[in-house]
């Protein structure tokens, strides 16, 4: 039960807020805390701690607790330090000697008042943060969130997130402790695979869970449908909306968590192909991806634009061809796996502002559905994303396979050096190596 007591103790409310006393519910009994479960003392590293980003919505669910299950849960999660990167950062001698990556230097009165109301300690660098100003490792688990500030891109249009270099700093303050925990890294592991794969093998040598990507792969979907486990998938479409190395990566990691459940399990990437402008209609046209399958995913779809916003008919936007039209610039990441299969994501910004999913499974026929985003701003695809870290975190057993994201970071990597190769197919026998099983459950919302 959510008291009056403990709502007030854990709440975000604004000031002006807190004042209008019927927001604060009925009065109740105090629940205490089960004394058999330990508090897991958690170091929150990030760049950009404002209203809507993802480090808020993310950090706010251990601060103040999330819908779940029906319920309102406060997790048995205490965050003991922040650590925000405020400075600009060098980017290493890869990216050009000497260049310096801009961030907006924002005074940060959000964290600066969540410090205040939480109790917990904002600290200058990431080695302080796992110390919590001691000298020795003083937190359980570690959440890095880094996305949404100003760094500079290279050549393939990546954004140089420093992801690989705060894991780094964590890795190398675990290795001086003798002492690791569980990690937690939103979207992508970096924009290099390289890098990436250092990360997961790092954690494997350090034996500490590690756990990463976006919340799209556990949201809740429409309708409540997987792919069952172990079955043939001969072809899938995937339709995504945003920008490059943005959105795209939430979709193709989407699209990853079902194909993972096919016949075999992971077995990579054999090539990819970046496509763009009229040539992903013309491969549309060739059966380079299947037209059928667009169709189907596109009816699992809410936010069809075209005729449907303008006066309400539903309509098959790829039987009508309407398509060209709405989207100005369209792109297909084309990935061929070892096994054979073929997946394709569209990226089709004007026509849908959903992401849905379609594959044809042997035996079953056509499988499709919408990964669900719910609004703002309570964004609560963010509290099933925050349910798995917490899981995480008190078992310290990853509920899902990072390989996952790694694979999902080299394929997004090689379809952007397939486009900076003017949208030649490529072969990737890095990434045909990353081999995984997927969990036997399910690990979407259900409820």
């Amino acid at each position: 039960m959510l008291t009056r007591r403990r709502f007030l103790g854990n709440s975000a409310l604004t000031t002006a807020m807190m004042a209008y006393r019927p927001l604060l519910g009925s009065v109740g009994a105090e629940i205490p805390r089960d004394p058999l479960r330990p508090v897991v003392r958690l170091a929150v590293l990030g760049n950009t701690y404002h209203l809507g980003s993802s480090l808020q919505t993310i950090t706010d669910r251990f601060l103040v607790g999330y819908p779940f299950e029906g319920d309102w849960h406060l997790p048995d999660v205490q965050v003991v330090s922040m650590y925000l990167e405020t400075k600009p950062a060098e980017v290493g001698p890869a990216y050009g000697p000497g260049r310096i990556a801009p961030l907006k230097l924002e005074h940060d009165v959000l964290s600066q008042g969540r410090a205040k109301e939480f109790g917990f300690r904002l600290c200058r660098n990431i080695p302080e943060a796992l110390r919590c100003g001691g000298d020795k490792l003083a937190v359980d688990a570690v959440l890095v969130v880094l996305e949404q500030g100003e760094y500079l891109h290279n050549h393939k249009g990546q954004i140089l997130y420093p992801r690989f270099d705060f894991f780094q700093q964590c890795a190398q303050v675990f290795e001086t402790e003798g002492r690791a925990v569980p990690y937690f890294n939103h979207e992508s592991l970096s924009f290099s695979f390289q890098e990436a794969k250092s990360m997961v093998g790092t954690a494997e040598r350090l034996k500490f869970p590690l756990m990463a990507g976006s919340s799209l792969p556990v949201t809740w979907r429409i309708p409540d449908v997987d792919i069952p486990m172990g079955a043939q998938i001969e072809e899938a479409v995937m339709v995504g909306i945003g920008s490059i190395d943005g959105m795209d990566f939430d979709a193709l990691e989407a699209m990853q968590c079902m194909l993972e459940r096919r016949k075999g399990g992971e077995t990579g990437v054999k090539s990819v192909q970046f496509l763009e402008g009229d040539d992903v209609w013309t491969a549309g046209e060739s059966g380079r991806w299947s037209k059928e399958l667009l169709s189907s995913a596109q009816s699992r779809s809410d936010a069809l634009q075209g005729l449907t916003v303008m006066d309400g008919r539903p309509q098959n936007m790829v039987a009508s061809g309407v398509l060209p039209q709405l989207v100005r610039d369209p792109s297909a990441y084309c990935i061929e796996y070892n096994d054979g299969m073929r997946a394709t994501l569209l990226m089709l910004n004007g026509a849908d502002a959903d992401f849905t999913f379609a594959a044809r499974v042997a035996g079953h026929g056509t499988i499709a559905t919408q990964f669900f985003n719910s609004p703002t701003p309570n964004v609560t695809y963010s509290a099933s994303l925050a349910s798995k870290i917490e899981g995480m975190y008190m078992t310290k057993k990853a509920p899902y396979s990072a390989h996952r994201t790694l694979l999902t970071s080299g394929i997004l990597e090689a379809c952007l050096n397939s486009r900076s190769r003017q949208n030649q197919k490529i072969e990737t026998p890095h990434l045909a190596a990353v081999h995984y099983q997927p969990p036997t459950e399910s690990q979407y919302a259900r409820t």
